[in-house]
Parts: structure tokens; C-alpha cells; sequence
């Protein structure tokens, strides 16, 4: 593009801004649209898309020419940097929206075999077992901390029991249950 034509079309964009001027948007359109989509289609982009995008960088020439600048760049330097520009927010939008098929939280839970079910029931059967060998107050202590949910403020408030020895009573109850289910391992 020579220098009169960079004038030319730094004249027509001015129409546009200044009037509106619809025959001076025509132009322009006729000029860069064509050659907007081809530099799109040559970026990968479906034709489609490249459609859809020259539109959206010419609705910017009709709505924001005032902000085109000549002593700065060409109106095609512009134009093709708007277009750059709408292509990667597109491309980035893709990317967000696509789903990772191998991303374990999307994966299904396997299921359990036989073996590991007998193998938890085992389990279950040894805690509940050494559970029921805790006094009583501390057997209270853990329903409430880990079956009901319960903070340790909410079962000292529940009791009437101080708070350190809520905490002391799980901590101590803690303690027999590991001594109990690894006498039971060795």
C-alpha cells in the first residue's frame, strides 16, 4: 500500500468518524473486509468464524473511528491489530470452554472390587470394635466430633464440658484407638 492510499483511507475513516459517512464505510469495507478474512482463514480459522470477526472489526471502524489515530499507524496496521486481537479472545474463550476428558475429577469412581470390600468391612468392624472398648465419655466425644460433624466449641457447648477437656477427651480417646488397632495388626 502506498502512501496516497494510506492517506486515502486515513481520510475515510476520518468521514466515518467525524459524519458517519456511510459511502466512505462502504469503501472501507469493500477494501479490508475481503482481505481481513483471508488473513482469518490463513490463521486457521473456519470461514465462519472469519466471517463472524470481520464483522465484529468493522462494526469497531463505524462505532470507535475516532480512536484510529493516522500519525500513529495505517488504518490497515489498525484494522488487522483489532482483528489479531478479537482472534486470540476467541481462541482463549475456546480454550475455557473445552474440557479436559482426562481430568480425574471428570473421570467415574471405580467401583470396588469383592476384595477391597471385604477388606473395608474388616476394617470398619476393628474401629467400631475398639470404639466400643473406650469409656463411655469419649466414645461420646468422637460420634459428635466425626459421625455428627460437630467443632469442638459446639460439643463443649452441647455438654457443658470446658472446651480443653473436650480436645483432651478426643485427643486421649485418639490415643487408646491407635494403641488397640495396632495391637491388633502385629
Amino acid at each position: 500500500m502506498n502512501a496516497e492510499e494510506k492517506q486515502r483511507f486515513a481520510d475515510l475513516a476520518k468521514a466515518v468518524a467525524e459524519r458517519r459517512d456511510q459511502e466512505a464505510f462502504a469503501v472501507l469495507f469493500d477494501y479490508f473486509a475481503p482481505r481481513l478474512k483471508s488473513w482469518l482463514l490463513r490463521q486457521r480459522m473456519s470461514s465462519g468464524e472469519a466471517e463472524e470477526l470481520v464483522q465484529e472489526v468493522m462494526i469497531v471502524l463505524w462505532h470507535k473511528a475516532e480512536f484510529y489515530n493516522a500519525a500513529r499507524s495505517s488504518l490497515s496496521t489498525w484494522l488487522f491489530r483489532i482483528a489479531r486481537n478479537r482472534r486470540i479472545d476467541l481462541q482463549r474463550r475456546a480454550r475455557t470452554r473445552t474440557l479436559d476428558e482426562a481430568d480425574p475429577a471428570l473421570q467415574p469412581v471405580a467401583e470396588n472390587g469383592a476384595d477391597e470390600i471385604l477388606a473395608n468391612d474388616d476394617r470398619d468392624a476393628h474401629v467400631r470394635a475398639a470404639v466400643s472398648q473406650l469409656p463411655e465419655e469419649q466414645q461420646e466425644m468422637l460420634r459428635a466430633a466425626f459421625f455428627l460433624g460437630q467443632s469442638h466449641s459446639q460439643i463443649a457447648e452441647a455438654t457443658g464440658l470446658p472446651l480443653g477437656t473436650v480436645k483432651s477427651r478426643i485427643r486421649l480417646a485418639f490415643g487408646k484407638l491407635r494403641k488397640v488397632l495396632e495391637a491388633e495388626s502385629a
